[in-house]
């Protein structure tokens, strides 16, 4: 099986398990529940609205194109590429592969990013919930320090995925204006 397919299908089973886990987890009865929407779609919005979802993922692909785009003068004077994930061979200091399969490479990074993204914001608001349904004087602790965890995650992974890339990216656009490669 392809890469690819194995990361989608881990990917797949992980999401089946916490959402077996979450379906299955006990929880209190109220009167209150009536009024709140179902814990899926409460959950699923939560998610699909926050902005620490996306951004490491977008960050991530924004840092690593302008790599890409700024290092494309070399490749077209002979330069050689270092890093091996971008090679025809896997090897470091090899030929540089086609702009179209650097691309792809990228695109597919970036969605396992966003998985890595999705499944943390998952467990995070299923945690969230689980815990106002247990302690639900203490609602606005527990969404702030969910918040707190988020943010730091997704900084975390942005700041991992992108900071080379950027430095990189500068390095590139010097030096190909030194040596007059644009």
């Amino acid at each position: 099986m392809p890469a690819g397919q194995q990361r989608w299908v881990r990917f797949a089973g992980s999401i089946l398990i916490v959402a077996i886990v979450f379906l299955l987890a006990p929880c209190a009865a109220r009167a209150q529940d009536q009024d709140r929407p179902s814990a899926f779609w409460d959950v699923t919005k939560r998610i699909v609205f926050d902005p620490t979802t996306y951004a490491p993922a977008i960050i991530g692909y924004d840092a690593t194109m302008r790599d890409w785009n700024s290092s494309q003068p070399f490749f077209r004077n002979g330069f050689m590429e270092h890093n091996p994930r971008f090679t025809m061979s896997g090897l470091s200091d090899d030929f540089a592969l086609s702009y179209g399969a650097g691309r792809k490479r990228i695109l597919s990074d970036a969605i396992g990013n966003l998985e890595l993204s999705l499944a943390n914001n998952l467990v995070d608001q299923v945690f969230e919930r689980t815990l106002i349904s247990k302690y639900p004087n203490h609602r606005k602790l527990v969404r702030t320090l969910g918040w707190i965890e988020r943010i730091s995650f997704a900084s975390y992974m942005s700041y991992r995925l992108s900071a080379a890339h950027y430095r990189q990216w500068q390095f590139n656009e010097q030096r190909a204006g030194q040596l007059g490669l644009k």
